[in-house]
């Protein structure tokens, strides 16, 4: 037989351990951010329908999923407030015994090696749903900057390792990075939500947050899916005004701009496995039409793959649980 001259690319495919011992891409617990949701009403953990596994955490119960969150050594959460009351400005937000600020004080005092960051928006706490002061039926922009630096000093005295702003008006980073600097909160980095696209798999988490606009919708300050060149925009001007990690929102259906901000910034880089990415899979495994584990990891090392170097994700407790499984029975 004829000698046929190809490459064999199987050769490296051949067992389990080879295929480890060439893999370029590894996931570990401490790629992964935690969300949770914090309430100031009712004293009952609410699980979201829309987002089976996920729940509405009581302030008295909050030291329960986070005391499993530490255990399973991921090392950050960001919170997301759920407020009592609900106004224009969003007073909720700012106030300094508002529900982030006081869980915040009871997860640092309980874990203070815990890195907690503070979600910093306006949407959960307006009564119109918007991430800014509304005038005229207009989000105005520069008077929202205002409440937001109010907001993230606020969070930071109560002990936010770090602020994530996510309301995307123009200025916003610059406006907290001073207001920040100016209550001696020089060290306190920022999270910016700086690629945050008007994406339709934000559902499932508008449910959970209350936080759905009552008019109109919000793709006059989040960005054009169909926009590329425009994300690198956002993520320099970001930059320049003093953030410190860039998040891209959402991750899956934009991982072609994960791996653009990442080489064009040169600073951590988070990617946002948002709600409805989350929801979809866990309806697909609900319905036995795919593995979950499966499905989630290689999602997640995609975003990793992409360029991610942090990863936001409601599966960060489900992944290391598989992660860990694999580990044992890799040693046994």
């Amino acid at each position: 037989m004829t000698k046929l001259d190809f490459d064999r690319h199987r050769r490296l495919r051949q067992s389990a351990t080879m295929r480890r011992m060439v893999r370029e891409t590894q996931l570990s617990q401490d790629d992964f951010i935690y969300p949770m949701f914090v309430k100031e009403t009712g004293s009952e953990i609410t699980e979201i329908s829309s987002m089976p596994g996920v729940f509405q955490w009581p302030l008295h119960n909050v030291l329960e999923e986070v005391k499993e969150v530490v255990e399973l050594g991921i090392p950050s959460i960001i919170l997301f407030g759920l407020p009592a009351e609900k106004d224009a400005v969003g007073s909720s937000a700012f106030h300094d015994h508002g529900i982030v600020q006081e869980a915040t004080r009871v997860i640092k005092e309980a874990y203070p090696d815990l890195t907690v960051i503070a979600d910093t928006c306006l949407c959960q706490f307006t009564d119109h749903g918007h991430c800014g002061v509304i005038q005229d039926n207009d989000i105005v922009n520069d008077a929202s900057l205002d409440i937001l630096a109010q907001t993230a000093v606020s969070q930071a005295k109560a002990g936010a390792d770090i602020i994530a702003p996510s309301n995307m008006m123009d200025g916003f980073v610059t406006a907290i990075r001073h207001g920040l600097d100016e209550a001696g909160f020089e060290h306190i980095p920022i999270m910016a939500y700086s690629v945050k696209y008007a994406s339709a798999f934000y559902g499932p988490f508008r449910d959970a947050a209350h936080g759905a606009p009552s008019f109109g919708d919000r793709k006059t300050y989040q960005m054009d899916p169909a926009n590329r060149e425009e994300a690198l925009r956002e993520a320099q001007s970001d930059l320049n005004e003093g953030a410190d990690f860039l998040i891209v929102k959402p991750a899956l259906s934009y991982l072609d701009i994960i791996r653009e901000v990442k080489d064009y910034s040169g600073v951590p880089l988070v990617a946002y496995n948002v709600s409805g990415e989350y929801a979809m899979v866990k309806a697909a495994a609900l319905n036995g039409w795919i593995n979950e584990r499966e499905a989630v990891l290689e999602k997640l090392i995609s975003m990793k793959r992409a360029g991610a170097d942090l990863i936001l994700t409601y599966h960060a407790k489900d992944a290391v649980k598989w992660m860990n499984e694999a580990t044992r029975k890799g040693a046994e």
